[in-house]
């Protein structure tokens, strides 16, 4: 009985008739190997048993398959969707980075007074060249003479700092013209304003009172018109 059950449970999950009468045959061969089909008699030289089944309901169940004599294994359930777990935690936003205000952010450029007929054309201002190329302005044209290294030989060992000297040298400047004053020294106010937010904070007193200097230049001169 237990056989025969198995046989329905077959005849459900294959599908040939979902309703009326299904003929099912159980079919051992010559070496015992058993066999269930439904609706197609066995082969020459099987053993045949024989059953109708009526009404056979329809069933989505997994089929059962027969493996051997006496062994039936039905296949494992299909595993249910995976879906992502869900976090209960909102979406990090990345913000982007927050610019450090300076130290001391110099203010807007005042409004002078003077009428543009009084004004004065500004100060005279050098450009000067050091002794590797390096290029500034400098309001005097005679800044102080700076040590430029000097390449020594048998002086001492390598780091001994026996073979190091150097020779004092004139930075090298040049007056600017009238007609690129007002320029250069709107330059001179960018260079003074960002070593004022940039510079070192023992310094800066002292880049404090530069920039108020030369930005009083550049406002009460017609530079600033």
């Amino acid at each position: 009985m237990r056989v025969w059950g198995l046989w329905a449970l077959l005849l459900a999950a294959g599908g040939a008739q979902a309703q009326g009468k299904v003929v099912i045959y159980r079919c051992t061969d010559a070496i015992g190997q058993l066999t269930v089909q439904n609706n197609t008699p066995c082969p020459k030289g099987s053993t045949q048993e024989k059953r109708v089944i009526e009404d056979a309901p329809v069933s989505s169940a997994p089929p059962t398959v027969i493996t051997g004599p006496g062994q039936y294994s039905s296949p494992a359930p299909a595993a249910p969707p995976m879906h992502p777990p869900v976090s209960s935690q909102l979406p990090q936003v990345a913000r982007p980075p927050q610019a450090q205000p300076p130290a001391t952010a110099p203010a807007p450029l005042p409004k002078s007074s003077i009428a543009d007929a009084d004004r004065l054309p500004p100060p005279a201002l050098f450009e000067c060249r050091t002794y590797d190329n390096g290029r500034y302005l400098n309001d005097d044209g005679k800044p102080p003479q700076r040590c430029a290294p000097l390449q020594t030989t048998g002086l001492g060992s390598v780091g001994s700092g026996a073979g190091v000297a150097c020779q004092m040298v004139d930075d090298q400047c040049q007056r600017i013209p009238d007609e690129r004053l007002c320029e250069s020294w709107k330059q001179r106010l960018r260079e003074a304003e960002s070593a004022l937010r940039f510079g070192r904070a023992d310094g800066r007193d002292a880049s404090a009172a530069e920039y108020a200097r030369i930005q009083r230049i550049v406002v009460e001169s017609t530079c600033g018109k």
